[in-house]
């Protein structure tokens, strides 16, 4: 008889998709934690909310790494990405004063390159260790005809959890408040469609290479710490939109935050990306986080014991401004 159409005929091979199943599973076990009931393998995850929590909120948060994935693929560098896909979900739970709890991912591709996708999910992994959420589990599809040859996409998705008493949501932000600025890494995983417009991919220095693929700095575990110490009224994740954009998310009406932008090295990279792409300054503070990656409300007598706790856990910690009196929108103004 002769032999009929298979799966893997039609450009899927689900043996390799197993194979890579097994072969994180060793990386998944390192981020597990106690509440972990059911990780990887099953139809769904299973996990408890951890016992210290009173009134337990679940907080949720879903991203992805944009075309900085586009960078990846054309340095070949595939070992940090998941890195991006984690930091971007988890600070922005991290922003409600949420602990994140576990993290699942999605990676879709044409046709499986398992070394590859390995390499991407250890990433993840690592993310996973230094948030502190279990990887607890994801998908991986393989999926003829959908991407070009040699490329993936990926999402994540973050769940947290917060006493709801100690919920942050910039409700108490008020007039005469500080604003502290955690520094970023780098880009982090925003802006990259303007800046391979700028730089182009195919021959890039080493030196910018390592620059532009720098993961996003995951501010969970130091945040935490200080959370536990410090009252805060307000987390501002910094991505899309920059610190004018997201700064004004977290601020009641009746109050603006004026940032100084003196206040803090600005990193070479954006002076070199706005000299090179002829960008304007506004255009700038629009796009990328120019140096800070989070942004803490509190207040201003409380500002040396938090530096102190955020700079102990390895942070560096800017004073950038206040809060002041507004009687329009929510806006962040830089001076």
């Amino acid at each position: 008889m002769a032999k009929g159409l298979s799966y893997r005929d039609s450009g899927v091979d689900a043996a390799a998709g197993d194979a890579l199943v097994e072969a994180i599973k060793p990386f998944a076990k390192r981020t597990l934690r106690p509440e972990v009931i059911a990780g990887i393998g099953g139809f769904g995850a299973l996990c408890e909310v951890p016992k210290k929590y009173k009134s337990p909120v679940l907080v949720s948060g879903t991203d992805g790494v944009g075309t900085k994935l586009k960078l990846a693929f054309a340095l070949k560098r595939h070992g940090t990405i998941g890195i991006d896909l984690v930091a971007m979900s988890v600070n922005d739970v991290l922003a409600q004063g949420a602990e994140p709890l576990f993290f699942l991912d999605y990676f879709a591709c044409g046709k499986l390159d398992p070394q590859v996708a390995e390499s991407v999910i250890k990433g993840i992994a690592a993310g996973c260790e230094q948030a502190g959420c279990a990887l607890i589990g994801g998908e991986t599809a393989e999926m003829p005809g959908m991407y070009p040859e040699g490329e993936y996409d990926l999402a994540g998705f973050c769940v947290g959890v917060v006493e709801k008493e100690r919920i942050i949501d910039g409700h108490s932000v008020r007039p005469g408040d500080a604003l502290l600025g955690l520094a970023a890494s780098g880009a982090h995983s925003n802006g990259y469609s303007l800046i391979r417009r700028i730089v182009g991919a195919d021959k890039l220095s080493s030196d910018l290479a390592d620059s532009l693929m720098e993961p996003t700095r995951i501010y969970a575990r130091p945040v935490l710490k200080m959370l536990a110490a410090v009252p805060v009224r307000g987390l501002a994740h910094i991505t899309g939109g920059g610190l004018v954009g997201n700064v004004p998310r977290i601020l009641p009406p009746g109050t603006r935050a004026v940032i100084r932008k003196a206040a803090w090295p600005r990193p070479e990279i954006f002076d070199w990306l706005q000299h090179t792409g002829d960008i304007a300054e506004d255009e700038m503070w629009r796009v990328f986080n120019c140096g800070i990656g989070m942004v803490v409300v509190l207040p201003r007598e409380k500002v040396q014991m938090a530096a102190m706790l955020l700079e102990r856990e390895g942070e560096l910690v800017y004073d950038i401004g206040a809060i002041e009196k507004s009687s329009g929108e929510p806006e962040a103004v830089i001076v």
